[in-house]
């Protein structure tokens, strides 16, 4: 696990690193002990869609995720991935029609539906952006072991930015966990091992990838 797998989006306190620690050594000891070991990654979740519907995890049974949690006024991570997974989704060409990929904002306050919708779709229109009440984030992030924290940069309401996670987390069509990828991940790469998920999901070989710790090292 590189030291990117949780980065901030600017300098950290002690205190924030502390808690960056605490998250990569918990991540680092799900996926060790024996090889992988199964954990709970991802669950129920209510957040809103860029037209203002509630969705659900259920919204989006049968499709393979592709979540990621950010915000918009990030100055490099979030472009920087988003770029990727538009660039998986084209690589992945008409497999791209069962990929549902998932933006999830960190900053409920300031990210709306709309600023949302214009954020993904300038990487690709098929990146849906997703906000919520503040406990609404804090519940699906807490879900899936994302973390982020608020920097201060000024005394004005807005003069913050998040320090956050970056793992990227693909989920089969049950909503089951089946890898995390890095920072470091290229999209030609995410769009390969997502096929390969998907034929391995078809020959019924995917069962032991569902809900398994597998972290990218792409």
């Amino acid at each position: 696990m590189s030291r990117r797998d949780v980065i901030a989006c600017v300098p950290r306190s002690p205190r924030h690193a502390l808690l960056t620690l605490a998250l990569m050594l918990s991540l680092a000891s799900a996926a060790t002990a024996g090889g992988a070991k199964t954990v709970t990654i991802g669950g129920p979740f209510t957040l809103t869609a860029p037209n203002g519907a509630t969705v659900t995890d259920r919204t989006y049974r049968g499709k393979w995720l592709l979540v990621f949690f950010g915000f918009t006024f990030c100055p490099n991570t979030c472009p920087t991935t988003l770029l990727e997974i538009a660039g998986a989704l084209e690589r992945l060409g008409p497999d791209a029609d069962r990929v549902q990929p998932l933006f999830i904002t960190i900053d409920p306050a300031r990210d709306t539906p709309e600023m949302l919708a214009n954020f993904t779709g300038s990487f690709d229109g098929r990146i849906l952006g997703l906000t919520g009440t503040a406990a609404q984030i804090a519940a699906v992030a807490k879900a899936y072991g994302a973390y982020y924290a608020e920097h201060r940069t000024g005394p004005g309401p807005s003069d913050y930015l998040m320090d956050h996670s970056t793992y990227i987390y693909l989920m089969d069509t049950q909503g089951n966990f089946v890898r995390a990828y890095d920072t470091d991940a290229k999209g030609e790469d995410i769009a390969k091992t997502v096929r390969a998920a998907m034929i391995r999901i078809r020959q019924g070989a995917g069962d032991d990838a569902a809900g398994t710790v597998q972290h990218s090292r792409l």
